[in-house]
C-alpha cells in the first residue's frame, strides 16, 4: 500500500496550479491524506474517479481542514476528536478559534488498521498558541491515537508543526525556542515515540538536509533551508512492514511537499 500525506495549503490553489492531479496520476497513492485544504467539499471539483473522498472542513470558511482520498473503501470514517477527549483536555475557543471545530482530524478505519490524518495547530510566531499545543492539543491527540491503537494498528500522518530534532531543520541554533522548535513542542512529539509510535522516515534515513516545508522568503526552497514538520508515524508492530519512506521536494504547488510510505498491510 502506498500512503501519501500532503499539506496543500489550499486545495483550490493547488488545483488551479494544475499540481494535484498530475501528482496523483504519477504517484498513484492508494490513500492520500491532505491537510490545510481550506475548503468544503462542495467548493472543489476534483475528477478522481478511483478515489472516495472524506472531508473534514473547518467551521470557519477558507481555513484549516483535512481530507482523505482512498481507493479502498474504509469501514468507518470519523471527523474530529471524540467529545470526551475534547472535554477532558478543555479544547475550546481561544483568540484564533476553536481547535475542536477547525477540521483538524480525520480517521479512516480499515480491516486491520486505522489511518488518521492531522493538521496540528501552529503555536504562532509570538507563541500565543503554545499553551494550547502543550497543555491541550498534543495530549488530547496522543490519547486519541493511543486509544485507537488498543483496537487496531494505527498509521497517523500530517503536518505536526514541529521539528522533532536538530536534524529536522536546516538552522536549529537560530530557531531554538521559536515556534515549531520549542522544548514543549519537541517534547510533545517525543511522547508519540515514547508511546510506541515510529517515525517512518527515520527507519531509513539519518541526518539533516531532508525537509518538507520551506518559507517563501529568501529563495529558501531552492537553497533547501527548510524544516521537516510533515510526518508519517506507525504503531510499533507495523514498523517492520514499512518498505520505504520518502519526502518528495520535487512536487511543487504548496510551501509543503508530500511525504510517503510503502507498507505491506
Amino acid at each position: 500500500m502506498k500512503l501519501y500525506s500532503w499539506n496543500v495549503n489550499g486545495i483550490r490553489a493547488v488545483i488551479k496550479k494544475e499540481a494535484l492531479q498530475p501528482f496523483i496520476g504519477e504517484h498513484q497513492p492508494d490513500i492520500l491524506c491532505l491537510q490545510e485544504t481550506k475548503a468544503n467539499k462542495e467548493q472543489v471539483e476534483v475528477d478522481l474517479l478511483d478515489y472516495e473522498e472524506y472531508w473534514c472542513s473547518a467551521e470557519k470558511k477558507g481555513y484549516s481542514g483535512t481530507a482523505i482520498f482512498s481507493k479502498p473503501t474504509p469501514l468507518n470514517v470519523t471527523n474530529g476528536l471524540p467529545e470526551d477527549i475534547v472535554k477532558k483536555y478543555h479544547l475550546g475557543e481561544d483568540d484564533y478559534g476553536n481547535p475542536a471545530t477547525e477540521g483538524r482530524v480525520v480517521a479512516a478505519e480499515y480491516k486491520n488498521f486505522y489511518i488518521v490524518t492531522v493538521y496540528t495547530p501552529n503555536s504562532k510566531g509570538d507563541l500565543s498558541r503554545l499553551k494550547l499545543r502543550d497543555k491541550h492539543w498534543d495530549p488530547a491527540f496522543l490519547e486519541y491515537i493511543t486509544r485507537l491503537n488498543v483496537d487496531k494498528a494505527v498509521i497517523f500522518c500530517g503536518d505536526l508543526n514541529v521539528a522533532h530534532t536538530e536534524d529536522d531543520l536546516a538552522r536549529p541554533k537560530d530557531n531554538v525556542g521559536k515556534h515549531g522548535f520549542t522544548d514543549e513542542e519537541r517534547a510533545g512529539f517525543q511522547k508519540f515515540i515514547d508511546a510506541g509510535f515510529v517515525d517512518t522516515f527515520r527507519i531509513f534515513t539519518e541526518g539533516n538536509g531532508h525537509y518538507s516545508w520551506w518559507t517563501h522568503w529568501a529563495n529558501a526552497r531552492a537553497r533547501n533551508v527548510g524544516w521537516r514538520i510533515d510526518y508519517i508515524l506507525v504503531s510499533e508492530k507495523l514498523a517492520n512492514k514499512v518498505r520505504s519512506a520518502d519526502i518528495h521536494p520535487e512536487i511543487t504547488g504548496s510551501d509543503h511537499c508530500p511525504v510517503s510510505i510503502e507498507i505491506d498491510i
